[in-house]
């Protein structure tokens, strides 16, 4: 449905017949969310928190994984099911979605991620279009499609118009992968639904922790720099740590790095070159980054490239300043173009310095952070999927 009248085939025959619209409302209400597995990533998180939402309103959330494992499987919530297709190639994945959705029939399938995106429609197709199918993209394709995959533009922008025009919606988590997914699939940008994430946490319901800040740190004092990411290109924590060294003599900065992924060697091995490995924490993976939000005094992210930067809402609902580069795209949505954070160029080591000393000059109004944080609550955006969807809560 991403032109005026008939859905276009990409033979170019009509599928008016099949078409799928969301004026009306679907009145059953069971959610099938397709995910390649539950990895501590952000994608997956947000999915996880969208269904605790949509359970306490009476929802039947089944997650549908290709592998049923990863380091947030626990937190799935309590009335949720899962169903493992058992499969490890993309390839495999579409006739095992297709006997998944010709026997569960949900109302509603949401399939996130590309390729898997395309995968659920091809799926979708061959099970009889039963219900309806929404797509979501979290990234800037056309970025992570370079930097990630060996895949081309090309075939990226051809996958993309063969299949999305099939489905019922098309979901981007910010304007920017919306216009990043346009350009790529010759998609109207009026076809596809931007809704950001589900990212906001409430310091109230947050747990406590009697843990000393300095203990988290590692010392007393000194300014605490957080940053929270996985440890790869996209994070683009070398420049972080090249910015730290730049830091004056007069700002006594330490910086913990909560995350893990391959370049953590790598990454402390350019501590250690750049004379900062004694003002760096490396704590690896942490389920609830909490206690270091509630503790921290800046919150920097370095990152290349985001979908949305869940972690910038994060910092922002327990009131902590943030200093951002103006990648594409999320951050400069989130903090309107500098007016809730400061925003750097990207790969600039020299300006992701100055502006972590200007930060200590500034003061931001923390109960302003927290009110800008809970347009991004995740009862909020719950239901904005919901209405997307066209399923009443």
């Amino acid at each position: 449905m991403f032109s005026d009248g008939a859905t276009p085939c990409p033979d170019g025959r009509s599928a008016t017949r099949n078409r799928h619209t969301v004026d009306s409302v679907v009145t059953r209400r069971k959610i099938a969310v397709v995910l390649p597995d539950l990895r501590g990533g952000g994608a997956e998180r947000l999915h996880l928190n969208l269904a605790h939402a949509w359970v306490r309103e009476g929802i039947d959330v089944e997650f549908v994984l290709l592998r049923a494992h990863g380091e947030l499987m626990h937190m799935l919530p309590s009335g949720a099911s899962v169903h493992e297709l058992g499969v490890t190639r993309m390839r495999s994945a579409i006739p095992a979605l297709r006997r998944y959705l010709r026997g569960a029939k949900p109302d509603v399938t949401l399939v996130a991620m590309w390729p898997l995106t395309c995968v659920g429609v091809m799926a979708w197709l061959a099970s009889g279009r039963g219900g309806r199918l929404f797509l979501s993209d979290h990234t800037q394709l056309s970025v992570a499609c370079l930097e990630e995959t060996s895949t081309s533009l090309k075939t990226l922008a051809l996958s993309i118009r063969l299949t999305y025009p099939f489905a019922s919606g098309v979901i981007a988590v910010s304007k920017g992968v919306r216009d990043d997914l346009c350009r790529l699939g010759g998609l109207s940008t009026q076809r596809v639904h931007v809704v950001y994430n589900p990212a906001a946490i409430d310091p109230d319901e947050a747990p406590v922790t009697d843990v000393d800040p300095d203990v988290l740190w590692g010392r007393s004092g000194g300014l605490r720099l957080l940053s929270v990411g996985t440890l790869k290109p996209q994070k683009d924590h070398a420049t972080l740590l090249r910015a730290l060294a730049l830091l004056p003599a007069t700002v006594d900065a330490r910086l913990v790095v909560l995350g893990d992924g391959p370049l953590r060697a790598e990454l402390a091995a350019l501590a250690e070159d750049l004379n900062v490995s004694s003002r760096v924490v490396f704590r690896g993976f942490v389920d609830d980054p909490t206690q270091w939000l509630r503790a921290a005094d800046l919150f920097v992210l370095s990152s290349r490239w985001e979908g949305f930067a869940n972690v910038v809402v994060e910092a922002l609902s327990f009131g902590v300043p943030v200093v951002s580069t103006n990648c594409p795209s999320g951050p400069s949505e989130i903090l309107e173009d500098g007016r809730f954070g400061d925003l750097v160029p990207v790969a600039d080591p020299a300006s992701l310095a100055h502006a972590i000393v200007r930060s200590q000059e500034k003061e931001w109004e923390r109960g302003v952070l927290k009110d800008r944080a809970r347009d991004f609550s995740v009862s909020t955006i719950a239901h904005q999927y919901l209405r997307v969807m066209g399923i009443e809560a």
